[in-house]
């Protein structure tokens, strides 16, 4: 008995929903609802419709240019406000490795390292270090929501890492180049600048961080500007990935736990 279907004759029901798993649960492509430039101002107000929306369409270009730039940007006029001498000058002589060493060593390795292709070097590291930095971020949250079951790609796992810190970072890093301009030079603690910015918006702006450089590193992860970032991605991933909110929050609990773990290890042996 033939049981393809006539010219004409409505399918029915039973047959339809007999299709296979892979082609019922396959989404429809739809394309993009919001322009390229929407979604760098919408992630500020309306961060869910906006990840749903790099769901559709991954974007990340224009993000990523913009946090390079910004971060880039604080750095040169941090840099050469400062002097790049007297930044190498203040990691040296802060560091306990080096406090053993005689001062006329100290001096040499001060005028090595200060030397102006050290500086250029530092300047042209920034892009690619934020480039790596993407990098792996997106990889770990592409397999991250894997892990836990949810059905991601690398560019819309790289859309939600560049667009969740996005939002804090273009806002730390103007608050920075604003309070960089109205401070002078004298009033900038260098050590707690090269750590954590000229902006404290945590509990370590209440702790000497040379002093007790382990402490004010701890204090440091309840930052506003990081808390921010982390919820955002919890939205994207749960957005993104199609992902529950628990599994959301244990992906981006479990790399502010790593990082903060590195952090404080570097605090202890430099």
């Amino acid at each position: 008995m033939n049981d393809e279907p006539v010219e004409g004759e409505v399918p029915d029901p039973e047959t339809v929903d007999s299709q296979p798993p892979e082609m019922a649960d396959e989404e429809p492509k739809e394309e993009a609802k919001m322009s390229e430039l929407s979604t760098l101002a919408n992630i500020f107000f309306e961060p869910g419709r906006t990840f749903k929306d790099l769901r559709r369409k991954p974007r990340f270009v224009l993000a990523g240019l913009i946090i390079v730039i910004a971060i880039s940007a604080f750095n040169v006029l941090f840099i050469e406000k400062i002097g790049f001498k007297n930044l190498v000058e203040s990691r040296i002589e802060g560091s306990a490795q080096t406090q053993q060493m005689p001062k006329e060593q100290r001096d040499q390795m001060i005028a090595q390292q200060s030397a102006p292709l050290f500086k250029y070097i530092t300047y042209g590291a920034t892009p690619v270090v934020m480039i790596i930095i993407f990098i792996i971020g997106a990889l770990y949250y592409w397999g991250g929501a894997a892990a836990f079951g949810g059905t991601s790609s690398f560019t819309k796992s790289l859309s939600v890492w560049i667009y969740s810190s996005f939002a804090p970072v273009l806002i730390y890093m103007i608050a920075n180049i604003i309070v960089l301009f109205l401070k002078s030079v004298d009033d900038i603690d260098l050590v707690q600048a090269q750590q954590g910015g000229l902006i404290q918006a945590n509990p370590s702006m209440f702790v000497d961080a040379k002093a007790s450089p382990v402490l004010a590193t701890l204090l440091s992860a309840i930052d506003i500007f990081q808390i921010w970032g982390y919820i955002l991605a919890a939205i994207g991933l749960k957005t993104v990935a199609k992902i529950s909110s628990g599994s959301a929050w244990a992906i981006v609990l479990i790399l502010a736990l790593v990082v903060l773990t590195g952090r404080v290890i570097v605090a202890l042996i430099f």
